[in-house]
């Protein structure tokens, strides 16, 4: 079997630098849906309904582009009144590049309940968690490998030594939440100790990852209790994480058991680059509850400069809420009026 010609091995050379640049600027992934991902969002949810809760998260971020992006999220939360705490537990997996790079989170989280007087509560938590980043060039296909005189030519290892290796790393962020009956306010920041996840003997820190979230919550038939309760819910999330910043903003309306949503991603007057105007996407969302089961399915609509090719994005979200067998007895626990997806 040959070796790929000093040509070629300048050319993946070069994809090494590219890839180790992406991973070094790279977001972390986010959801459409990000209030069907609470404990993602804010570790301050942890525990935030008067029942255990596991949510399941799924998105596959632009599907037409080869080597799209996707992100699954598994997290269970229950309330301890023994306590006044939450505590939670979240597992975050996504990849990109045809699986060549992967990241991989397992975390922990603890909020505090504290009942400031008959209209707010107060919610200050940590998030503690383990992170793996990884690299595999094998899940690769290279232009050399494609060509008919080089079909068995194999990638110089000298150029790819660290493929295969992984980073690990803690990883640790904070949150609060301050809420009402009809009102919420939130503030997380994750990366706070910002990890170093090169893959080589060099420096790359992952940028602190900050988030404004809030809403409020208006029911509709107020005074017409025989009828499915309606509700409109208007809500925002700001996030920044080293150069970049998004705001989602949208509205609700709930009529049980369902939930339409709209949404529109975007800072139209903040430019990330020269002549970049900050659209990003409007998203369209629909999910029902069956028995505390609540279903969702959201799709981006990308509206930037991307639109033709990416193919949108595609979001689905499963959340289930149940009686604990230890909680023998009704607690008057505040509930979060926030959305449920």
């Amino acid at each position: 079997m040959g070796r790929v010609p000093m040509s070629a091995k300048a050319h993946i050379a070069l994809l090494v630098g590219l890839l180790l640049a992406s991973l070094a600027s790279a977001q972390d992934a986010h959801f459409t849906q990000f209030y069907a991902a609470p404990t993602y969002l804010n570790p301050a949810f942890a525990g935030s309904t008067a029942q255990s809760r596991v949510a399941m998260n799924y998105r596959h971020q632009w599907p037409s582009i080869p080597g799209a992006f996707v992100t699954h999220n598994v997290a269970f939360d229950q309330f301890f009144s023994g306590i006044n705490s939450g505590i939670g537990v979240m597992v975050t997996h996504d990849r990109a590049g045809s699986g060549a790079m992967t990241h991989t989170n397992i975390g922990l989280q603890y909020a505090y309940e504290v009942q400031l007087n008959r209209k707010w509560s107060f919610r200050p938590a940590l998030h503690a968690s383990v992170s793996q980043r990884s690299l595999d060039f094998n899940r690769l296909t290279f232009g050399d490998q494609l060509l008919r005189n080089n079909a068995g030519s194999t990638i110089d290892p000298d150029i790819i030594q660290f493929s295969g290796q992984n980073a690990f790393y803690p990883d640790f962020g904070s949150g609060m939440l301050l809420y009402s009956e009809k009102l919420w306010f939130g503030v997380s920041a994750h990366h706070l100790n910002r990890p170093n996840e090169s893959l080589l003997q060099q420096e790359s820190r992952v940028p602190i990852r900050y988030s404004v979230h809030g809403g409020w919550r208006m029911r509709v038939n107020e005074r017409n209790y025989n009828s499915p309760k309606q509700h409109i819910v208007t809500a925002f999330h700001y996030r920044s994480q080293g150069d970049y910043d998004q705001l989602d903003i949208g509205v609700y309306y709930e009529y049980e058991p369902i939930t339409f949503g709209v949404w529109y991603r975007g800072l139209p007057g903040v430019k990330q680059t020269t002549n970049y105007v900050n659209h990003d996407a409007l998203a369209l969302m629909l999910g029902v509850e069956v028995k505390n089961i609540y279903i969702g399915y959201s799709y981006d609509i990308t509206i930037s400069n991307l639109a033709v090719n990416t193919g949108g994005s595609h979001e689905v979200s499963l959340v289930s809420q149940f009686a604990s067998r230890r909680k023998k007895k009704k607690t008057r626990q505040r509930l979060i009026p926030c959305a449920k997806f």
